[in-house]
């Protein structure tokens, strides 16, 4: 058989079209990115308390007073709230009733959101962005806009005018200010893409940029990594070019990993950012591959935290969704052995996101389909995954990686599959009710029994039989989908057409000969329609007789 040099990847498997197969995947990361547990949050409101913040950094902002500590606002307030905000001379007047504001859209249970937008006080939030002469307002306003930008009505933040400031606030000399900017611009730009291009339009990336590479305390870094993350995500994904500068950065904190010397949930967030970068065409995967981080991601899926294998396991798939080259990068860092122990993870996800994986490293180079042949366990490990056993999703993805190794690889591979107990899941799969992954099965069935047969070996077609392929190919003969339909009788008449043949033999009715007094049963020699036999035609032996192609009695 040719190499399998040149197939399609990612969704580019083997059998559909490159655009299916983007189509596909763009679907499956939906799915995948609706597991809120395994994956940053687009989104995220403060719900801490001011003193708690002041307590962790020291930077200067004054905590409230004890009677604002313990003042309870509610809907209620909110006229008086107004009415203090109005009156600008008073500042400190001013602090506490904005602080109000702040903490009504703080409670954690549905906050009044709609209330205080209802009433006016958003562009007031605004302004005080702007108001150099106090940084409590200055925070206080960027928190309050982090709380309703992490819901439904992010756009008025927007529409109201708060990006520039806040972006202007990225470079404030008080890191609590910083951290509580970048937060909001974090929370508009995970709403989607639009507002997300936006935020990059107006320049938001560098200074943020500047914030992890100096942060003043580990909170600061931790936002501006997340919020750096959101920056990179959504589809469409932003140009390449938009989110570039922040690149080198992503690449410095993930190799953190491999000395110990990096915050958890920064590490997290950077993989992530990396995820959605890498998750588009060729050139940003290479952008990804040369920031030399693949070896730090490998070491990651060795984690036994859960949030860190998540992220570098989508990164590295991406990858080796792009050319052979991107591909043998992460072969080449041995990611395979560090695969192995993710195909029997108690996530279903790790194992769909593993088995995907494998599914391109399958589709890529005859040496790299070798590789995967020599790792101890693997290939009987997906094959658990590929049983009615395991989860649909996982099932799925675990065929894809038979399918291409049986239809791109040699009889060697097949033999091997073989030997290692492929026929029965394959054959557990022609039931299934999705067309696509019937018609992969299908496919690497009649694979199987091409290259066997060629081989002279008759075994397969009893495996298959035993295993009871044949009696589900025969139900898919009356399949309504024409391409299911064809197949199943193709594959019936070329490979198990002469058992059928035999039986329908046995079954014929007799004819009356019309020159003897004899009926002929089974499939009628010369011999026999003339009521004559040739030398050779009965065999000397009773035995022989019973296993002729026709025999005879008198009547």
């Amino acid at each position: 058989m040719s190499s399998s040099v040149g197939l399609p990847k990612r969704g580019f498997k083997k059998g559909i079209s490159t655009e299916d197969s983007r189509r596909r995947r763009e679907k499956d990361a939906v799915q995948i990115r609706k597991e809120k547990k395994e994956e940053g949050i687009s989104k995220k409101r403060n719900l801490s308390s001011a003193v708690e913040i002041n307590g962790s950094n020291g930077n200067g902002i004054l905590p409230e007073d004890s009677i604002a500590v313990a003042k309870t606002y509610s809907t209620s307030d909110i006229p008086e709230l107004m009415n203090g905000l109005a009156r600008p001379t008073d500042v400190a007047h001013q602090v506490n009733c904005l602080r109000g504001f702040r903490k009504l859209l703080s409670i954690e249970k549905n906050p009044p959101v709609q209330a205080c937008i209802d009433c006016g006080a958003v562009p007031y939030f605004v302004t005080c962005l702007q108001r150099t002469d106090s940084m409590e307002l200055q925070f206080e306003a960027a928190w309050a806009l982090t709380n309703i930008a992490s819901t439904d009505r992010t756009k008025l933040v927007v529409d109201c005018g708060a990006i520039p400031s806040l972006i202007n606030l990225l470079s404030s000399a008080n890191a609590d200010i910083r951290e509580q900017s970048a937060w909001c611009l974090g929370n508009v730009a995970g709403d989607g893409p639009e507002l997300r291009d936006m935020v990059l339009g107006f320049g938001a990336l560098q200074p943020l940029v500047m914030n992890v590479l100096q942060p003043g305390t580990l909170s600061l870094l931790r936002n501006c990594t997340w919020s750096l993350s959101n920056f990179c995500r959504g589809k469409p994904q932003p140009p390449l070019s938009a989110v570039a500068a922040a690149l080198p950065v992503l690449g410095s904190l993930i190799n953190c990993y491999s000395t110990g010397s990096i915050d958890q949930e920064t590490l997290v967030d950077a993989a992530w950012a990396l995820s959605y970068v890498s998750d588009g065409d060729d050139v940003k995967i290479q952008a990804v591959v040369d920031l030399n981080v693949i070896p730090s991601l490998v070491a990651m899926l060795g984690s036994n935290i859960i949030t860190t294998v998540v992220p570098a396991l989508r990164t590295l798939g991406n990858i080796v969704s792009g050319n052979d080259s991107q591909t043998q990068a992460v072969v080449a860092a041995n990611v395979l052995p560090a695969l192995v122990p993710l195909l029997s993870h108690s996530k279903k996800n790790i194992r769909k996101e593993t088995c995907w994986m494998l599914s391109n490293i399958a589709a890529g180079s005859e040496e790299q389909m070798n590789q995967l042949f020599s790792i101890p366990n693997l290939l009987s490990l997906v094959l658990i995954q590929l049983s009615a056993s395991s989860e649909w999703d996982v099932r799925k993805e675990a065929t894809w990686v038979i399918s291409n190794l049986i239809t791109a690889g040699k009889k060697k591979h097949i033999s091997h599959l073989v030997s290692l107990g492929v026929i029965s899941p394959l054959c557990e799969l022609l039931d299934v009710g999705e067309v696509k992954v019937l018609h992969i099965a299908m496919e690497a069935l009649e694979c199987i029994l091409r290259v066997m047969n060629a081989q002279n070996d008759s075994n397969i077609t009893t495996l298959i039989d035993e295993a009871g392929g044949v009696d589900k190919l025969e139900t898919l003969q009356e399949h309504e989908n024409q391409e299911i339909y064809e197949r199943a009788v193709r594959i019936i008449e070329k490979y198990f057409g002469a058992d059928e043949d035999a039986s329908e033999s046995e079954n014929l009715a007799p004819a009356v000969s019309a020159t003897q007094n004899v009926f002929s049963f089974g499939v009628p020699t010369a011999a026999a329609t003339s009521g004559k036999l040739a030398a050779g035609d009965m065999p000397p032996n009773s035995n022989a007789l019973a296993l002729s192609a026709a025999y005879q009695f008198r009547f």
